[in-house]
């Protein structure tokens, strides 16, 4: 077999050498290839080559050193995903065990962290160097594993059968259910997929966190039903909770609340725009018999914190969990402003000495932005503010180095003067 070669432009390999595991596409200088050795090599640009996308090739610098193998996908300025150090032929002669050794050390680096009954993100795509997969193992209240997987870019849907195998003989889970309807898989040029891979279940499950029973909608919840990132945040947030009034916000599955009614809240306000998610807040309540100190509220988190500004309502900690308010470098500015103007509202609402639990999932707006947007709006609340506490996500969250997106949730625990 031989393998395409893509070329890139003068120094645009280092990025790569540090880590990076993409390609994009006005990087590439060109790209020489072949049908068979009896024909002479070709040069083509990325325009004209006739290279079929989903097709492995192997990724050179200008100078022809060589950086890894990877897929070719030209509908996407993400042009090639590098998954491999290997070359192509290399990877080719044993394609099931190459997956069966990636996922199986992804699971390995979970067991270290997770025992069998937790719920956790088994594969993070790239940060596990299978670009474009994500894997979420939920171990249910009934004793069933449920994987919920992506398949979120062409280089791992050309992979589809050895990764589901892989995952099958590694994990053994109950079912698999399928959450490859998230819009990046346009811009890869692919078809929206949703459902069972195999045994049907229901895609209600109930899952048990930090001692809270939560149930989760793999089918119709946000990205794959929970975000499983923040585990040990609201651990650390409940800590502050004891016989405190606390408004969690954003609150998608009331999972905050919970955790915050489990440390003893004497009041917790659990708000979200979205009268679906109130609806399973309200259910996660009721199942956790938590409703003599907890209330769900639908509103828009911004409108609520000026309401209860105006009303001089108070609270002795406030979490701000909101999605991401940028999912673009052009929209940097105006999610610093939505970020600032939800803390300092925060900020205000607080008696003395309250706590501001603040998280950001943009992996655009960096941490050391982050903590200028919030000493931005310590000043415009007139406050002063103590940092407590920088954290990320959970070790089921690896960062890869050289690939900073994998970097992306920041949640800062602050004492609010």
């Amino acid at each position: 077999m031989i393998y395409p070669k893509v070329f890139l432009n003068k120094n645009e390999e280092k990025e790569i050498q540090q880590g990076f595991p993409w390609v994009f596409d006005n990087e590439i200088s060109h790209i020489k290839h072949r049908k068979s050795e009896k024909e002479e090599w070709k040069n083509e640009s990325l325009a004209q080559c006739s290279v079929e996308d989903g097709s492995l090739v192997e990724v050179y610098s200008k100078a022809g050193g060589f950086l890894g193998s990877g897929i070719i996908n030209k509908k996407s300025r993400i042009t090639i995903r590098i998954f491999a150090q290997e070359n192509a032929a290399s990877f080719e002669e044993d394609i099931d065990g190459f997956w069966e050794r990636r996922v199986g050390e992804a699971a390995g680096l979970r067991h270290a962290y997770f025992s069998e009954g937790d719920s956790y993100r088994l594969i993070f795509a790239e940060a596990d160097l299978i670009p474009g997969f994500i894997c979420e193992r939920f171990s249910t209240e009934d004793k069933k594993v449920i994987l919920v997987v992506q398949f979120l870019s062409l280089s791992c849907e050309v992979y589809r059968d050895s990764l589901l195998a892989a995952l099958n003989k590694i994990c053994k889970p109950d079912g698999i259910y399928e959450r490859s309807d998230a819009s990046v898989r346009e811009k890869e040029g692919l078809p929206m997929v949703s459902g069972w891979i195999g045994k049907e279940f229901s895609s209600q499950i109930t899952i048990v966190e930090n001692g809270i029973k939560l149930s989760v909608d793999i089918a119709d919840g946000q990205k794959t039903g929970y975000f499983l990132d923040q585990k040990l945040n609201r651990l650390a947030a409940a800590s502050f909770c004891h016989n405190k009034r606390v408004l969690d916000t954003f609150t998608h599955t009331g999972a905050f609340g919970l955790n915050a009614f489990k440390a003893g809240a004497k009041e917790v306000i659990s708000a979200d725009i979205s009268p679906e998610a109130v609806k399973m807040v309200e259910k996660n309540i009721a199942q956790n018999k938590a409703s003599s100190v907890m209330t769900a509220v639908c509103a828009d988190v911004f409108d609520l914190l000026k309401k209860y500004e105006s009303e001089n309502q108070k609270f002795d900690v406030i979490i701000l969990d909101p999605p991401a308010f940028t999912k673009s470098a052009k929209m940097i500015e105006k999610a610093y402003g939505g970020y600032k103007e939800i803390n300092l509202r925060a900020m205000r609402l607080l008696n003395k000495g309250g706590i501001l639990v603040t998280c950001s999932c943009s992996h655009f707006i960096e941490s050391q932005m982050f903590c200028d947007m919030i000493m931005h709006a310590a000043m415009d609340s007139h406050r002063r503010v103590q940092i407590l506490e920088k954290r990320g996500a959970g070790p089921d969250h690896p960062v890869l180095l050289g690939y900073p997106k994998s970097e992306y949730l920041k949640c800062v625990i602050c004492k609010v003067l």
